[in-house]
């Protein structure tokens, strides 16, 4: 079954982290990573940019209308997220809980309930 689990940040998180800290923490991660591609229960990892960049689009008149925004009411964005591929929602939370900053921040976990083929 899959899973997405999303991770959670803000501009002043970031900025709490000793810029001598982030290789070590970025290994974390990458270990992370790479321990869950091996079992293959990893599908995919990703992080996102700033909050700044991202755009709202919608159709007009047939064709995209691309604006700025989202504009974010709370202080907290989606930073990244993860595509896992396990056997059951105990396992994805034993995954979830292994994320390096578990500890201090939590993991959402959202069932994924069905999927498009990439390729018919």
């Amino acid at each position: 079954m899959k899973y997405l689990l999303m991770i959670y940040g803000n501009q002043e998180k970031w900025d709490s982290i000793l810029a001598e800290n982030w290789p070590e923490e970025i290994a974390k991660q990458d270990a992370f990573n790479r321990k869950y591609r091996e079992t293959g229960e990893l599908l995919g990892a990703y992080g996102l940019a700033d909050a700044a960049a991202a755009r709202l689009v919608r159709r007009t008149d047939g064709v995209p209308a691309v604006t700025d925004g989202p504009y974010l009411e709370t202080k907290e964005y989606i930073a990244s997220f993860y595509l896992l591929d396990c056997e059951n929602e105990q396992r994805a939370y034993e995954i979830a809980a292994e994320m390096p900053w578990a500890h201090i921040e939590p993991v959402e976990v959202w069932p994924i309930l069905h999927e498009a083929p990439a390729s018919l």
